[in-house]
């Protein structure tokens, strides 16, 4: 049994089923139907809509549209949990993870980001572990909440999220790893994704320096965020969830620079999602086979 080495997919290679999709915020200051066109012209597996101020991002008749017109699948749906949108899909916390839910069974969507409650949330937040898995047993759309980060102010800490900006010793099923925030954090990325175990679902991929309490979502390789290293690692366990590249270009001095950014963050994140495959083996020949095979 064997096979060229020049096959579309090296033998000496493993590559997850893992979609690698584009946030619709990537294209900030564009607007979402930007997001879709990108997508679709530099070869995203698909999109994931951040529900925010953008009328698009909150009408669901649009969002289909712009899904079948590009031929892009919404893979992901971002709740409205940011400070600037907590008014989008009204005012309450529950009634917007339900219009998450519902807005994503109706797109095909597998997936529902969700921010832990802010600490004024009080009620939300004493029943969001158990209110959250009620509503998971209710849909096979995910919840995965996403890790946060503290706020420092004048060298202490100010806790902004109940009950825990760190998702990783929550009782949350599913889990969005946020490779910018642990960057703002100063958490260990790889340590978090090994503690999460199978409860990691879903990865929001940037990068970030973490020298002050901004959050960059910088361009993978362009911070200090072991970003080759967690696709690796991803790759090498097979992880099936999704891997979404959420990143800030609105520094871009035109729009031919956000595509090049754009390409370059998906380049970077084909090249490292791959594990070697220790079941092959290549002959001095250059032929890959199956060890133990002929």
């Amino acid at each position: 049994m064997t096979a060229r080495h020049d096959d579309a997919v090296p033998a000496g290679l493993r590559l997850p089923d893992a979609p690698v999709t584009l946030s619709t915020a990537s294209v900030y200051p564009e607007k979402v139907p930007s997001a879709f066109e990108i997508a679709a012209a530099l070869g995203y597996d698909g999109v994931e809509v951040m529900v925010a101020t953008d009328a698009a991002s909150q009408d669901l008749n649009v969002l289909r549209r712009l899904s079948d017109y590009h031929q892009v699948p919404i893979k992901s749906i971002h709740a409205p949990c940011l400070l600037l949108t907590q008014r989008v899909w009204g005012r309450e916390p529950w009634g917007k993870l339900v219009r998450s839910k519902e807005v994503a069974e109706e797109l095909g969507a597998e997936v529902v980001v969700v921010h832990p409650p802010f600490r004024w949330q009080r009620e939300y937040a004493r029943e969001f572990v158990e209110g959250l898995a009620r509503m998971q047993d209710e849909t096979d759309v995910v919840f995965a909440v996403e890790n946060m980060f503290p706020v420092r102010a004048r060298g202490a800490e100010v806790g902004m999220y109940l009950p825990d900006w760190n998702p990783v010793d929550q009782d949350f099923p599913y889990v969005t790893l946020d490779l910018s925030h642990t960057a703002v954090s100063g958490s260990d990325a790889l340590e978090m994704a090994s503690g999460l175990g199978d409860r990691l679902r879903h990865v929001h991929l940037a990068d970030g320096v973490g020298v002050t309490n901004k959050d960059e979502h910088l361009v993978p390789g362009r911070g200090n965020q072991p970003c080759d290293a967690m696709l690796e690692k991803l790759a090498g366990d097979g992880f099936g969830g999704h891997i979404v590249l959420e990143v800030n270009t609105r520094r871009a001095a035109s729009r031919g620079e956000r595509l090049e950014d754009l390409a370059e963050a998906l380049a970077f994140t084909r090249l490292h999602l791959a594990a070697a495959d220790r079941t092959w083996e290549v002959t001095p020949a250059g032929e890959v086979s199956r060890r133990g095979m002929g």
